[in-house]
């Protein structure tokens, strides 16, 4: 009796076992792939498991690819035993047209995800299936043959212009995703036909039979191509800048996938290394972009706001590439002086952009409708003239197309008094507030918050007596369009939007300052590039290029961060980045120069260029500038500040034997203005003059 109750346990448990056997999901093992993954290292089951994922999410029974491989062992065994049929699932529902039975038949076939082909030098093809992704390091040239897909939330279709992305070494890892377009009502035999005649004019035949092979309507086929254009050529030509664009594995591989990648100049990098947006950025963009489009109130004015590494930059580039998706151009307006997105640093601009950023701000320099040369990475001891400048810039917006106001990571104390005067003077529709788990505390910038604060220039709603805010002091300066001009500046209000971020971040407090160093020399040795001739003539070094001759008497000179004596004025212009600019005032009456200028001017800046040598026999300066001629003629003013020239460009030229020009060894930091703190022109209340701070790469003029 004991025995049979064991017997009925046992039998009991047993058709336990399989009824749950039989409810549980299909993307769990049987008991034969069971035993096979015990075998397996935790690469092969990881890889087992996304290819379990992925034949899930594209509705195909797995245990067809687990039966295709039991087949190709088999083949490779002696037949010992007849091994007996899996029967396979009865659908659910059949398929409603005849494409899609041919779609899901052609995802049976085993297929690489996603599949890399070399189709010549430089040249990879690369299949993706719909709503994968492919993350990478490096920088190539993206064409989409057939199909849509999108990089940085731009969408590239077929038929497209070829776009250069640039995933480099500083910013996150870009990612190639496939998108879900429609497809037309046609069958699978012609939609292949239609691949294969846009595939004629970039592939070969053996190319384009492979891609016919592992095709799906459904699949995107994308062409990468190696990238060289000047402006890398030069970064990478001084020493310790060619990692930002290039990277190799630590451990080299012979896979022919990472041969192929490698003539094109990228690698594979994780999905986990690659742009991780959250789902507030997502809901932000998402609404950002249907305000921008539907244009029911006018243009939108977007403002977006947060404290130090915490996504507004790219923030900023991601909304305009979805932008761009549907709108011919979109407006910014840059106001961080010290990570600017489309200038060198240390200005505030206004400019037009109709191509999408898939990069780094050095990567895609602009050419900006208005732009006025602050000279300092940063605002602080002088914040009225910050506000001019910015008052002055956003003068020449039209409002015809949406406005993405970038602003200053500095959001304490006084920095979050300026951030309230610039929402006040702006009136955007649209604030955007970035927090993170790192980031200081910022209150919500509501409606509200800005009405009951005062700022550093503007008094708060109730100190008005509950009249509605007016800048009274910036609406006479302000130059709107005729219809405009009636209605005085006011404070109308905006709308808050919140946005989280998390971010694996490399960034610190202790590094920050140096991060933000290279990147901006690395955009200025980005306009410095415009001087080198196109591809694919060689580089030419900077102190072999001829220069501009430029009378004293043709330019006013300043300079604008520090206070120096008129007769040190000529040697601090001289070695230094200086901005071109254009001023009202009429400089061709003086005889002999230099001209000096008592005030810093806000005027136009037409560009800049560095001061290679000033003749003082025949009173030229000499400036070497990638600016137009045409433009140059209107130049009347030269603006020196704090930016300076990066190192690697006075260190590292080229050709030169013996003593390299502007650098010594011998420096004497005892000398007066050496020091760090010597020269800084102290805040508007204190009046004092200080003596001028020399460069420390420094000779003296003949």
């Amino acid at each position: 009796m004991a025995d049979s109750g064991l017997v009925l346990k046992r039998g009991s448990c047993r058709s336990t076992w399989l009824r749950a056997r039989k409810a549980r999901p299909q993307l769990i093992l049987s008991r034969r792939p069971r035993r096979r993954l015990g075998t397996l290292r935790w690469c092969g089951r990881r890889r087992l498991r996304r290819r379990l994922l992925q034949a899930q999410a594209a509705g195909v029974d797995w245990r067809e690819g687990a039966r295709q491989v039991s087949r190709a062992a088999a083949a490779r065994r002696p037949n010992t035993a007849t091994p007996s049929p899996i029967p396979s699932p009865t659908p659910a529902s059949e398929p409603e047209s005849e494409l899609e039975l041919e779609s899901a038949s052609s995802c049976r076939r085993p297929l690489l995800i996603p599949p890399v082909r070399p189709v010549g030098p430089g040249r990879a093809l690369l299949l993706l299936p719909v709503e994968q992704g492919f993350t990478f390091s490096g920088i190539c040239r993206v064409t989409c043959l057939y199909g849509q897909v999108q990089v940085f939330g731009f969408t590239i279709s077929q038929g497209q212009p070829a776009q250069d992305i640039f995933s480099v070494y500083t910013h996150s890892s870009l990612s190639i995703h496939a998108l879900h377009y429609s497809l037309p009502e046609k069958s699978k035999k012609e939609l292949k036909r239609e691949a294969r005649n846009l595939l004629k004019s970039h592939l070969n035949l053996d190319d384009r039979r492979w891609s016919m092979q592992n095709f799906s309507p459904q699949c995107s086929i994308v062409l990468l191509e190696h990238l060289k254009t000047a402006t890398v050529n030069f970064i990478t030509s001084y020493p310790g800048s060619s990692y930002i664009f290039v990277q190799e594995s630590p451990t080299p591989q012979i896979k022919p996938e990472y041969l192929a990648l490698r003539s094109v100049g990228i690698r594979r990098e994780k999905k986990r290394k690659g742009l991780q947006l959250t789902e507030s950025t997502l809901s932000a963009l998402e609404e950002l972009v249907n305000v921008s489009c539907e244009e029911v109130d006018g243009c939108p004015v977007i403002l977006v706001c947060g404290s130090q590494d915490v996504g507004k930059s790219t923030f900023n580039r991601y909304l305009i590439n979805q932008l761009l998706n549907s709108l011919p151009c979109v407006d910014y307006l840059e106001c961080d002086l010290g990570q600017t997105e489309f200038t060198p640093p240390g200005c505030i601009s206004l400019l037009n952009i109709t191509e999408p950023v898939l990069g780094p701000p050095f990567t895609h320099l602009r050419t900006p409708q208005k732009m006025v040369y602050y000279g300092k990475p940063s605002c602080k001891n002088n914040y009225e003239s910050y506000i001019d400048i910015v008052k002055y810039v956003f003068s020449a917006y039209k409002r015809e197309s949406p406005l993405i106001v970038n602003t200053m990571g500095w959001v304490s104390d006084q920095g979050l008094l300026l951030l309230i005067d610039l929402i006040r003077l702006l009136s955007p529709s649209h604030v955007v507030q970035f927090s993170s788990d790192h980031s200081k505390y910022m209150p919500d910038l509501t409606p509200q918050y800005v009405d009951d604060m005062d700022g550093l220039y503007t008094k708060s709603k109730t100190k008005m007596r509950n009249r509605r805010f007016r800048l009274a002091a910036f609406a006479d300066a302000l130059e709107f369009a005729d219809e405009e001009k009636e209605s005085p500046v006011e404070f109308t209000g905006h709308k808050l939007i919140g946005v989280y971020t998390d971010f694996a971040f490399r960034i610190t407090p202790r590094n920050r300052e140096s991060h933000n160093k290279i990147l901006r020399d690395l955009s200025i040795l980005s306009y410095l590039s415009q001087l080198q001739p196109p591809m694919p003539k060689p580089l030419s070094p900077l102190h072999s290029l001829t220069p501009y001759q430029v009378p004293f008497n043709a330019v006013a000179l300043r300079i604008t961060h520090s206070d120096v004596a008129p007769t040190h004025i000529l040697y601090a212009v001289n070695a230094s980045w200086v901005g071109l600019c254009k001023i009202q005032d009429d400089v061709r009456g003086y005889m002999n120069g230099p001209i000096l200028l008592a005030q810093t001017p806000i005027c136009d800046c037409l560009g800049f260029g560095i001061c290679r040598g000033i003749d003082m026999e025949k009173r030229l300066y000499h400036i070497l500038t990638p600016v137009p001629p045409e433009e140059l003629r209107t130049v009347n003013c030269l603006l020196v500040g704090a930016i300076a020239i990066p190192h690697c460009v006075l260190k590292c030229q080229r050709g030169i034997e013996g003593t390299v020009p502007y650098v010594t060894t011998d420096y004497n930091f005892k000398l007066p203005g050496a020091s760090e703190k010597i020269g800084a022109r102290e805040p508007e209340e204190a009046h004092k003059e200080k003596p001028y701070r020399r460069p420390k790469f420094y000779r003296k003029m003949k």
